[in-house]
């Protein structure tokens, strides 16, 4: 039930400003201090530790910040933790079930999303406080017991507790939830604070546990996230290991007349803001020692989205900006047609054991690859245009820029047609367990020569903005529709002859025909948003 109820507490708090909070944390993550304060901001607000660091992996995967930025964050959310034990300290169970009944009003009978959501956190407060009521009274009769008596005499090793800690709070992946059990243990005389805190030492190294399985798969730029996590809780506990008799006095000194809960609280907190205090001025070193353990993969760096021709620093004069920004937007359709060479061979089973550029990926993994990239330089081409036409642009800059917009906006709506649509269709056809037609693949192959002609000459259009080659492309309009009819036409044949191949891949066969016409559709608007920009064009 406790548990039960910080996870509760936790997800409505997330739900209610996770993606307030994960905007903050992009804006102002500029230096360590911001970082700190931003992470022990939103650690109280989400009142979890654990769905922070998964929020910064995500964050630097998807290069919205970098991973030396966000190491200050990581100390803040130590701090920002320490906020739930203070708040567990509070002895409000007799109001638990009050709170409880209070916030699921909220959550059933709320009109708004934001009261529904309060009303969880607020019913999930409720819970924990029921939940740790419940674990007093079953270890009330628990504290002559001998063999619990034995267990806990172990305790008082700090390297057994430091590994207790850890082990527990690795298994149900909240510190803060481990530090209302020690609490509970505490109200009941069954823990001093001298075994308390290295238990919460290993607590601090436990939670780790949760950014290191987020960061599985991700780039090395996200898994040093986790290392430096793990990095700084582990250095921090060796260090103060040594100081748990001074910290004992310390912590009693700083909380004359608290009781045992409370000085237990009192020590997370501290602990947790000595050790942000300490390493916020290390953090440069750790970062680079972080970088020494895990360094870049050349070939994984080629993986990563990135831009190539696109510097905030080249907005002037808006004719060079506007030639990066054509430059980046050709690469894009060289992404594009490098999506397309694989796709379709996929579909008809020709396509070769890895990809040709990145023998370690499978065509399918390339595909996904290149999807995250062409989403990652629209985004990027998006916001660098913006910024040029905030400039002095002339008349035909300006109808440029915004033509630029247009076409970058179909690129990915194309990336979407082959990943979501064209790959998606690999899942209908294992299940049909069945293949194309011979003849059917030969005709789809024939479709599909056609739409990587049109993309070679898209891609040669956007250099600079060539008129005459999209012109070239829409003189082929005819000619792939004459074509498509053709292909139709002979599936069609096949079907009404009832030949059983092409009666059960019917389906497949015509959803593979439709995104390559998406396709050839989105490359004529493309094509044509380039032929309108011509001087011929403009004049008319």
């Amino acid at each position: 039930m406790f548990l039960y109820g910080i996870s509760t507490m936790s997800d409505g708090m997330k739900k209610l400003s996770g993606e307030r909070i994960r905007t903050l944390m992009t804006a102002l993550t500029a230096n360590r201090f911001s970082g700190l304060f931003v992470g022990a901001f939103a650690t109280m607000v989400v009142q979890s530790s654990s769905a922070i660091m998964v929020m910064l992996v995500s964050l630097v995967q998807a290069q919205m910040v970098t991973y030396t930025q966000v190491v200050g964050v990581i100390l803040g959310a130590e701090i920002g933790t320490t906020f739930t034990a203070q708040l567990i300290a509070f002895k409000l169970e007799d109001y638990a079930l009050l709170l409880f009944a209070f916030g699921l009003f909220l959550k059933l009978l709320g009109r708004t999303a934001g009261m529904r959501q309060w009303g969880e956190a607020i019913a999930g407060f409720g819970l924990l406080f029921f939940g740790m009521q419940l674990m007093s009274e079953a270890m009330a009769p628990l504290r002559s017991y001998p063999p619990l008596l034995s267990l806990l005499h172990q305790l008082e090793n700090p390297l057994i507790s430091v590994a207790v800690g850890l082990c527990v709070t690795a298994v149900i992946q909240s510190s803060s939830a481990f530090v209302g059990i020690i609490i509970v243990l505490a109200q009941q005389n069954s823990l001093s604070l001298e075994a308390s805190i290295p238990l919460m030492f290993g607590s601090n190294i436990g939670t780790c546990i949760t950014g290191a399985i987020a960061s599985i798969g991700t780039f090395r730029a996200a898994r040093r996230v986790s290392l430096a996590q793990i990095l700084i809780n582990a250095c921090s506990v060796l260090f103060f290991l040594f100081w748990i008799p001074e910290a004992v006095q310390l912590v009693r000194m700083l909380s004359p007349g608290a009781d045992l809960p409370r000085q237990i609280a009192n020590a997370h907190t501290l602990y947790n803001v000595l050790m942000a205090l300490f390493f916020l001025p290390l953090l440069p070193a750790v970062s680079r020692l972080v970088l020494l353990l895990l360094p870049d993969n050349p070939e994984e760096q080629r993986l990563i989205p990135a831009v190539w021709y696109l510097r905030s620093s080249a907005l002037q004069p808006p004719s060079m900006a506007l030639g990066l920004v054509r430059a980046e937007m050709a690469r894009m359709n060289t992404i594009l047609g490098r999506m397309l060479e694989g796709v379709i061979p996929s579909l008809t089973g020709e396509a070769p054991a890895c990809d040709s550029i990145f023998p370690k990926l499978s065509p399918v993994q390339a595909i996904h690859m290149r999807e995250n990239k062409i989403d990652f330089l629209e985004s990027r081409v998006t916001e660098f245009l913006f910024k040029a036409v905030e400039q002095q642009l002339s008349e035909r800059e300006s109808k440029e820029a915004f033509a630029l917009m247009e076409i970058v906006k179909i690129q990915e709506a194309i990336g979407d047609v082959i990943e979501v649509k064209l790959l998606g269709l690999l899942v209908q056809k294992k299940a049909l367990k069945l293949d194309l037609t011979e003849e059917g693949k030969k005709e789809i192959v024939g479709l599909h020569t056609h739409i990587l002609k049109e993309n070679e000459l898209l891609t040669n259009a956007l250099r600079e903005m060539d008129a005459q080659q999209a012109a070239s492309l829409l003189g082929e309009e005819d000619h792939f529709f004459r074509l498509e009819r053709d292909v139709e036409f002979r599936h069609m044949e096949r079907v009404v002859h009832k030949v059983p191949a092409s009666r059960h891949t019917h389906a497949l066969h015509m959803e593979i025909m439709d995104g390559l016409r998406q396709i050839h559709e989105y490359n004529a608007a493309i094509a044509r948003t380039i032929h309108a920009l011509s001087p011929e064009q403009s004049s008319v």
